[in-house]
């Protein structure tokens, strides 16, 4: 099969968040990562845009009755950025996560002078 998309971590955003998790949890988030690098049409369920930002997406991880998300963008078209995740407790994504991930989005971009 071949890769579609590359993904990648920004900076250890991701890294922290994954390893705070039960094993089971890790393993069904790679599993999302593998469909996001190799499905060339992502289902809405496991990727989502994020009403009212520029570009910013919620990779959706569930298991059973728990809920995961972890934000991310598209960079070049091909290339997708990990951010920040984190456990979703209530119905609607917290604003004060969906701003740090906007927050590290635009400091990527900057970094690589865009």
């Amino acid at each position: 099969m071949e890769r579609i998309r590359t993904v990648i971590a920004y900076k250890d955003y991701f890294k922290e968040f994954l390893i705070e998790q039960p094993q089971k949890v890790q393993d069904k988030i790679f599993k999302i990562i593998e469909i996001i690098e190799f499905q060339q049409r992502i289902p809405e369920k496991y990727l989502k845009h994020i009403d009212g930002t520029k570009g910013l997406y919620e990779a959706r991880i569930k298991l059973g009755s728990d809920i995961w998300r972890v934000f991310c963008f598209f960079d070049k078209g091909k290339l997708v950025i990990l951010l920040n995740g984190f456990q979703k407790k209530t119905q609607k994504t917290p604003k004060s996560e969906i701003e740090k991930a906007e927050k590290l989005m635009k400091e990527y971009f900057n970094e690589k002078g865009e």
